[in-house]
């Protein structure tokens, strides 16, 4: 047995060229063949015989790859593969793309966190569980908190039974390690609105909740340097600890909501991934098969596709002939014949028959990898409704502010005695009642609720921002297979020429079809299936590529197929040429029955529209949407359905780069743009446009692609959506407008504007009674969308 040959270890001891040196007197180890490094003999390293050859490695991890693809390595394959060093994941914000770092952290304008920017990552998401955990310590002091607050209205005298300086205690206990420890990041986020003056809402929670906490850390250590007539019996201050901690858990509940929304993006890209096999079965030069990894495949390779399996990577047909299931690309259920010389796509299913390929394009250079990174660019390019609040406290925070110091000042020189207990107590209430508590309830309840009426309604709302983009869109795209369409083929017209009948024809297209798996063969034994039909036994069966098939069946020789099937087989069509022409203008596919030489009938298939398009397409043009359907499918089909849906216009025979290039164009026109589609086809669409609409019955990733999604796969739930959307966009900005109305209405008096008047001074207390009103109308306000008629 041959042993792997030695290296010098004064030339090549750490070398990584691969190559192999002979053996010398001075060597001292073999070249580990994956890593290229020096393995010293009997050092109790793996070993591993390939061919007679014996391969040492330095490490179990380079002998488990080349037991798995050991031709891979010796055949020099390894130095031809196109390897590309994995640069570091830059990060960037889905709201400011302009911002872009070497690692994880929030954005400096608006506090969101960042995004990876290629791909998808299998780590956990570390900020989402992070949250989750700081959402629970806020909630968990919230309640008693509440208990010890709110239990005296409702003549449960707790603080009685504790003692009010114990009760202050504890809830100086129970809100500090909120405050100081899960408020952390908030605060961190406000800190870095002021330093960079983007101010947002963290500037606004960082404000409102610092200054609650510190003015109550105050009052409970030192209620003497406060004016006697805001104190309690028995000389206490009023704290607002609870409002400051359920602030907090309230902003982490938004938090954690759209963390868990965005970690979903992800799964559109892992769906496309797994369309692609782990392995590919490679054919060496010497005939030998075997399943390689696939990313071993490189160009050139010869691989065997086996029936039921996916094609590993681009590549072209060198032998076979199969029906390949192209949906992914062209969302047409019907599969494409592939033989020698064509060209098929790594995802793609084979159906039936067994190819032999060579492998033309691999790694990221494949049609999926392509569509992977359309799908992941335009998810990033997206922004969050939150925005719409940011641009709110941008002017909100800064006049807030001003106010509490001016009226700081103007108590601390011109207020009586004791000037500066006026001076915090304005300027505290005025921070306090200025504090957006409802803000952090203002967009997710109106989405909870909407997500749970369209739900309903069977629309299916994936977040805030579809909602948004849907209420503004002005030209809607349309897939046909499966979003137009049934997507699935059914047999519509039987013809019969002179001398046959049609259950005959149809018995004997029927026969000849029953052993093949190509959905238009398996429409038509449905139909003769459902007629009551029997379907006698069929021998010889033959599928010619582009044509159509033959078969004796009993003891009858019978043709299937189009124009050029028939004119191979010598039979002239012209008795039923013009009904077949009559068929085709009408979208259906119209193949001829030949019977031992003579034309015998017809059968039409064709994918029926559905039931419900007709309306949902005319409601929609009423509300003003542009209707726009790009297919996979060929020009005559596409012009025929939508002539009879009334569709404004048709883009035919395109690819998932067209449907992506088609938004695109329509978003340089100005236009807002709303695509729905059911197929992998479609997903670089979907994400690409303002908000994506995918079929319920579709594909998976389509529907992880999408915004909203249709669960019973009716296009009139468009309509719904639409409506559903301007409901809830109205009702958000309600709610935002509730969020800091009363808030803005208290600033003055907080101030301390009414004082030469009545003589009165706003107490924080009545401060955080607003702030909390305004939290009541806002979930009041969004609970309206319940009731919301969307029929």
């Amino acid at each position: 047995m041959e042993q792997q040959e030695l290296v010098h270890s004064s030339e090549e001891g750490h070398s990584g060229c691969g190559h192999q040196h002979g053996a010398d007197d001075n060597t001292t180890g073999f070249l580990d063949p994956v890593c290229g490094m020096t393995v010293k003999p009997d050092a109790g390293k793996p070993t591993l015989t390939y061919k007679g050859q014996d391969y040492h490695f330095c490490n179990p991890k380079c002998h488990d790859k080349f037991e798995a693809d050991p031709y891979f390595y010796v055949s020099g394959n390894k130095a031809k593969k196109k390897i590309t060093a994995p640069a570091d994941t830059r990060y960037t914000c889905p709201m400011d793309p302009e911002i872009i770092q070497d690692g994880p952290g929030t954005c400096p304008i608006c506090g969101m966190a960042l995004e990876p920017m290629g791909g998808v990552s299998d780590e956990p998401n570390h900020e989402l569980i992070d949250f989750t955990k700081r959402l629970w310590v806020s909630v968990i002091a919230a309640v008693p908190l509440l208990i010890l607050t709110m239990a005296p209205m409702l003549g449960l005298q707790v603080r009685e039974w504790i003692g009010e300086r114990v009760s202050l205690w504890l809830e100086f206990a129970l809100a500090t390690p909120v405050i100081l420890w899960a408020a952390g990041p908030f605060f961190h986020r406000g800190w870095n609105s002021l330093k960079t003056w983007n101010l947002n809402m963290w500037t606004l929670i960082m404000i409102g909740v610092g200054a609650a906490y510190a003015y109550s850390v105050i009052a409970t250590f030192v209620p003497g340097i406060f004016p006697a007539d805001i104190r309690l019996d028995g000389g206490h201050v009023p704290v607002y600890y609870e409002a400051a901690v359920v602030i907090v858990a309230l902003v982490f509940v938004g938090q954690v909501l759209e963390l868990r929304a965005r970690e979903r993006t992800g799964d559109a890209i892992r769906a496309l991934l797994d369309l692609a096999p782990k392995t590919a079965r490679r054919i060496t030069p010497d005939g030998d098969e075997y399943d390689a990894p696939l990313e071993n495949i490189i160009e050139g390779d010869r691989m065997r596709v086996r029936p039921g399996e996916a094609v590993p990577v681009d590549a072209v047909v060198l032998e076979g002939r199969s029906a390949v299931d192209e949906s992914m690309l062209t969302g047409e259920p019907v599969p494409v014949e592939k033989s020698e010389g064509d060209t098929v796509t790594g995802g793609t299913l084979n159906k039936n028959g067994s190819l032999i390929i060579e492998a033309s394009r691999v790694g990221d250079e494949t049609m999926l990898s392509r569509i992977v990174a359309m799908v992941s660019s335009a998810q990033r390019s997206r922004a969050p409704i939150q925005g719409l609040a940011d641009k709110v406290a941008s002017y909100f925070v800064p006049t807030v502010v001003a106010v509490a110091v001016v009226a700081f000042f103007v108590w601390l020189f011109f207020g009586p005695s004791p000037a500066f207990a006026f001076a915090i107590v304005s300027a505290v209430s005025v921070l306090i009642i200025a504090c957006p508590c409802a803000l952090g309830l203002a967009t997710p309840m109106s989405i909870m609720t909407a997500t749970g009426r369209g739900a309903q309604a069977g629309v299916l709302i994936k977040d805030a921002e579809a909602l948004e983009r849907m209420a503004k869109v002005d030209v809607l795209v349309v897939d046909k297979t499966g979003t137009l369409t049934e997507g699935k083929p059914v047999l519509t017209d039987v013809a019969a020429a002179a001398d046959f009948e049609e259950r005959q024809v149809l018995a004997m297209a029927a026969a000849l079809e029953k052993g093949s798996e190509h959905p238009l063969a398996e429409a038509i034994v449905d139909g003769a299936e459902e007629r009551g039909l029997e379907l006698q036994n069929t021998s010889g069966f033959e599928a010619v590529t582009g044509k159509g098939v033959r078969g004796l069946v009993d003891g009858k020789s019978v043709a299937l197929g189009n124009s050029a099937m028939m004119a191979a087989e010598g039979v002239d069509t012209g008795p039923l040429q013009e009904r077949a022409d009559a068929l085709s203008a009408a979208g259906k596919t119209a193949m001829f029955v030949a019977v031992d030489g003579g034309l015998s009938g017809l059968v039409a298939v064709s994918d029926p529209i559905k039931e419900t398009t007709a309306t949902a397409i005319d409601e929609l043009h009423k509300a003003g949407l542009t209707i726009i359907m790009a297919t996979g499918d060929n020009e005559r089909t596409a012009n025929a359905v939508a002539a009879s849906l009334g569709i404004d216009e048709v883009r035919a025979g395109v690819l998932p780069e067209d449907k992506k290039k088609l938004v695109d164009e329509l978003h340089a026109k100005g236009h807002k743009v709303a695509m729905a589609g059911d197929g992998v086809n479609d997903a670089p669409a979907l994400a690409a446009a303002e908000v994506g609409i995918a079929m319920g019955t579709g594909a998976d990733v389509a529907v992880e692609s999408a915004g909203i999604t249709l669960l019973k796969g009716d296009l009139t739930g468009i309509v719904r959506a639409r409506k559903l959307a301007l409901a809830t966009l109205r009702n958000i900005k309600q709610n935002l407008f509730f969020a800091f109305v009363y808030n803005s209405a208290g600033v003055p008096i907080a101030a301390g504007i009414l004082y030469p008047l009545t003589g009165m001074l706003l107490s924080p207390m009545i401060a955080a009674a607003a702030m909390s009103l305004s939290s009541v109308s806002v979930i009041g306000n969004a609970l309206r969308l319940r009731g919301v008629r969307l029929g």
